[in-house]
């Protein structure tokens, strides 16, 4: 075994033996003990550094695989790492963009305004105006950001990959862990690894989501310097605003905190709903708060998507979830690819209405997180399996719901999303196509009543 192989080992199991210790050695409750673990699974990620810390972003948007108590707690890991040096990232940049920084750009900044496991980011200021693809033109002295893939990233977290490959080998023959499907995991971690370090992957999705949102004044989404892109350099416009951790100086400022949240919001439905692709990876630190009242949306690393056949179903679950009726929630989740076996509809439903009744329907704020940890955690105790586009949703929306709360801490965000699912979901009532299928049974029910 190689000497990170060692190290990988010892760290493993001394978190493990702490989390054993958290659990006081399983005398505790199952949720006490998931939590336990879930702690010392986020400690041991940062603990070993890049390539285990973007595996636990990627498993954070995976209830589908993980406990709600393990994706709850990787979603609090931090991807901050100290700088390469700046003659480094000023290789990538001569040898991609074929000049000297200070020639491509009217400035460059050396000291980098952020480091992470894959790209470190520096300021500079364009030097020709550029046509953006949306979004009309950036002139010159335009400040913007340079993000450059960290040179040997992608072979450093290789390597942790390929031994992450011989634990998940060994864990696949203990039939207690084979349902977790751990080498599958790291087969889309790889795939989405390299889609990260492919920086025109990211420009276009921004891009994307900037068309989207292009009507609305209350969005922004910086625009993206293709002559100045390439697979490991892409340069963005930059935005000046808070962090989300940051919102009390913003309201000092006069932003209109509560304004923005049920905006966001119902930014987050419309992505779901209408667009059919959303921000599946909205932690504090890719939303921004602009001096002039609007939300900056950054870093597109994790994207979800739905279908069209698909979106009334998910409107009537939220619809059903923030009203609280559980057989309605039940009903449109089957066809979300929910499968409840008929033994256990019962004592779902049951669980379900208490579980809405306790987080959704009592007095004072609901409840979305604890809703959705109750609701994960209900589903691995009858070992119903979770489909992966399902979990991800329930997760974005408790993300969203944890934005929101940033903004204004006393947002309801169930009863914020009430509007806009209930508008939604009349209007596809109302659609000709689906009257045209529904008239006739509607029809043939009236009369039945009238012939009785």
């Amino acid at each position: 075994m190689s000497a990170r192989g060692r190290r990988i080992a010892a760290v493993a199991l001394k978190r493990a033996a702490l989390g054993v210790v958290g659990a006081r050695f399983g005398l505790t409750s199952p949720a006490r003990r998931r939590a336990s673990f879930a702690r010392q699974a986020r400690l041991a990620c940062e603990e070993l550094g890049p390539g285990f810390i973007k595996l636990g972003q990627l498993a954070s948007v995976r209830p589908d695989i993980f406990s709600a108590e393990t994706v709850f707690e990787l979603e609090k890991l931090q991807d901050s790492v100290p700088p390469v040096p700046v003659e480094a990232v000023r290789r990538v940049i001569r040898a991609d963009l074929g000049r000297e920084p200070e020639e491509i750009f009217a400035s460059f900044e050396d000291e980098p305004l952020a480091s992470a496991s894959i790209a470190q980011v520096h300021r500079a200021t364009l030097a020709d105006e550029y046509a953006a693809v949306c979004g009309g033109s950036l002139s010159p002295g335009t400040r913007i950001v340079v993000k450059v893939v960290r040179p040997g990233a992608a072979r450093t977290i290789e390597a942790d990959l390929q031994i992450a490959r011989r634990w998940a080998r060994r864990f696949s023959r203990m039939r207690s862990l084979e349902r977790f499907n751990l080498e599958g995991f790291l087969d889309e971690f790889d795939e989405s690894l390299h889609s990260e370090l492919d920086m025109r992957n990211e420009g276009r999705v921004a891009d994307r989501f900037r068309f989207d949102f292009r009507d609305d004044p209350l969005v922004l989404v910086p625009r993206v310097v293709w002559s100045q892109t390439t697979r490991r350099v892409l340069t963005m416009e930059y935005i000046e605003g808070w962090r989300l951790t940051d919102i009390t100086e913003a309201e000092r400022s006069g932003v209109d905190a509560y304004g923005l949240a049920v905006h966001g919001a119902n930014v987050f439905m419309r992505q779901v709903l209408v667009f059919g692709r959303f921000h599946a990876d909205l932690h504090p630190a890719n939303v921004f708060v602009t001096p002039d009242s609007r939300i900056c949306y950054l870093d597109f690393g994790i994207i979800g998507r739905t279908q069209p056949r698909q979106r009334v179903a998910i409107a009537q679950v939220l619809a059903a979830t923030v009203y609280g009726d559980a057989d309605r929630a039940i009903r449109y989740s089957a066809e979300l690819g929910l499968q409840i076996p008929k033994d256990k509809e019962i004592a779902v439903r049951d669980h379900v209405a208490d579980l809405m009744s306790r987080t959704l329907s009592g007095p004072g704020r609901a409840d979305v997180r604890g809703f959705a940890i109750g609701f994960l955690s209900m589903l691995s105790t009858y070992r119903i399996h979770v489909p992966r586009g399902y979990g991800l949703l329930i997760k974005a929306l408790v993300t969203v719901e944890g934005c929101a709360q940033r903004l204004y801490p006393d947002i309801d965000i169930a009863g914020a999303a009430k509007p806009f699912a209930t508008r939604l979901i009349a209007r596809e009532m109302m659609r000709p196509a689906r009257l045209q299928v529904k008239l006739p049974d509607a029809l043939r029910a009236a009369m039945r009543e009238l012939a009785e």
